[in-house]
């Protein structure tokens, strides 16, 4: 699965969900211009870490939330079954192992005995089996049931085992257990859209809740009884900062720790002496993708020709370098580059205006009006580009994307809405033209619930509307066997698919760029980027700013 991008940088931890970043992590560290700072200081508790966020939290039920605003403060609070470990093996989290059987269709899970929740009642099976049960649950509005619907049968001997049994070969089983457990003793019998976790989550994980002041910040505050360990950092806050202007003057004044710089913040606002001895900043590709999602339903993109044309206009490499100053790479497809399932042989439109052009002739879209726009019926070729409010870099690609579409006919405006209202009223609504947006995708390539034609409800993540149904077909081979050289098959043919409908104009795979307060220490970048181990982040006594 996968969710959709904000910002951030968050532990490991929800395995269908969260960010994780495939390559190992470059760093920039600091020198000691201005600040003494001593390398062997022992680990300390107490301190806080404040994250600049531009996006505000939906929900802090993950089974209810679909963006990563959400699942980041979420993954802080609550705990899955399994886990990503710091090189993407799948370890266990809440289960403290697990057996596959030979014909890998059923999954025994032994939990941890002694967790407890938050307010204090005891983990067991009864919360797997009450958070398998809500999310398959018809009345549930969550986007992330199809993996659980695999289920043919669920299980529990005693309280601290889980026994899981497929029908049939599914791919994904294992990682879909890093799903957020959920308090069965809070929520069973009740209407979980309605439940006050949404705003007070009871969890298992590293944080509790402490404090949600809207608009403003989410407060969270360590779990002394964490079943890893107590986390050395006492508070982590989320400040929400609609603004990445904004949000770097905060940086450089001390009131946030952590964001994630934009390209030109990293490469020309971060290189001063002032500044490095005060941050560490980090570089690595991301596992997420910039696309423009066209809205089937519309009758102006109903015709593949035209989304073809679309992209044919658009010169990814002009974004890569003027908005990413390099730091990125084109996006083809909805598999970035590195990992397995990546199809190095898909056929992308490449940028050619007069191959656009031509496209748009044969859709019927040959005259222009006095203002050089095309039309078609006395209609012009107008439609509008929706993205967050915030994100720099969106807003500079969909400039740029104007003014390229502008020199084939096409008339553009762009709107930018903030975040809760541009899920809420429009991208769930299904109302929109044209959508910016990113994903952030899992390590496993199952893409059922983007792409599938039954996930075009309200609400759903296959929001644009795609449906194909040789990609059905091929989305059910590709969860459906165990076979790797068989997965790899379907989705290497899926992409080529999507290359060919363009139901997206996948723009470009951006590097990850966070920086992070160089007192906090303990930080070790790896193949899954610098939140795998956070908990064993810590500030030097000497150095702690925030008094408890």
């Amino acid at each position: 699965m996968i969710g959709l991008a904000v910002c951030g940088v968050r532990r490991a931890m929800c395995l269908p969900i969260l960010l994780i970043c495939l390559l190992s992590a470059c760093t920039e560290r600091g020198g000691d211009v201005g600040i003494q700072r001593d390398p062997k200081a022992p680990p300390a508790y107490g301190d806080a870490i404040v994250e600049g966020t531009i996006g505000e939290a939906s929900t802090l039920i993950p089974t209810l939330a679909s963006d990563a605003s959400s699942h980041a403060v979420a993954g802080q609070v609550y705990n899955g079954l399994v886990k990503y470990d710091k090189n993407l093996n799948i370890v266990g989290d809440l289960a403290r192992s697990f057996d596959i059987s030979k014909d890998g269709l059923a999954i025994t899970f032994h939990l941890r005995k002694g967790v407890r929740w938050h307010d204090g009642a005891p983990f067991t099976s009864r919360d797997v089996l009450y958070t398998y049960r809500v999310t398959v649950d018809p009345k549930t509005p969550t986007a992330y049931a199809e993996d659980f619907k695999q289920v043919k049968e669920i299980t529990a001997p005693d309280d601290h085992t889980v026994l899981v049994t497929y029908g049939a070969p599914f791919a994904p089983a294992l990682a879909s257990w890093g799903a957020a457990i959920l308090p069965a003793h809070l929520l069973e019998g009740t209407d979980i859209t309605k439940s006050p976790l949404a705003r007070r989550p009871v969890g298992t994980g590293p944080y509790r809740f402490r404090e949600w002041v809207a608009g403003q910040k989410i407060v969270l505050e360590s779990n002394h009884d964490y079943f890893e360990g107590r986390p050395w950092i006492d508070r982590y806050i989320y400040r929400i900062i609609p603004d990445t202007s904004t949000m770097y003057m905060e940086l450089k004044a001390g009131s946030i720790d952590l964001m994630n710089l934009t390209p030109v913040q990293y490469a020309r606002q971060t290189v001063a002496p002032q500044f490095t001895s005060r941050f560490n900043k980090y570089r690595y590709p991301s596992s997420g993708y910039l696309y423009m999602g066209y809205n089937l339903r519309h009758p102006l993109f109903t015709d593949k020709r035209v989304r073809q044309a679309m992209t044919a206009a658009i010169d990814k490499d002009e974004l890569i370098h003027g908005v990413l100053f390099g730091m990125g790479q084109k996006a083809h497809g909805p598999i970035v580059p590195g990992r397995w399932a990546y199809n190095p042989s898909v056929r992308d439109i490449p940028y050619d205006p007069k191959r656009a052009e031509g496209l748009l002739a044969e859709a019927g879209w040959r005259e222009r009006n006095g203002s050089g726009i095309l039309v078609k019926d006395g209609k012009p070729f107008r439609f509008t580009i929706l993205t967050n409010q915030g994100n720099q870099q969106r807003l500079l690609s969909a400039q740029i994307i104007q003014q390229r579409l502008k020199r084939v006919g096409v008339d553009v405006r762009i709107r930018v809405v903030e975040w809760a209202t541009f899920l809420k009223e429009f991208v769930d609504k299904g109302n929109f033209e044209v959508v910016m947006l990113g994903w952030n995708t899992s390590q496993d390539p199952d893409m059922y619930d983007i792409w599938h034609s039954s996930k075009t409800n309200p609400s759903e993540l296959n929001f644009v509307g795609f449906k194909n149904a040789e990609v059905d077909r091929l989305l059910v081979e590709g969860r459906g066997t165990f076979d790797i050289e068989k997965r790899k098959k379907a989705y290497f043919r899926i992409q080529d698919i999507l290359a060919e409908e363009q139901p997206y104009t996948f723009l470009y795979v951006p590097d990850a760029l966070p920086v992070v307060s160089a007192r906090i220490r303990g930080i070790e970048p790896a193949p899954a980027g610098i939140g795998h181990n956070q908990i064993r982040w810590y500030v030097p006594k000497a150095e702690q700013v925030y008094a408890p």
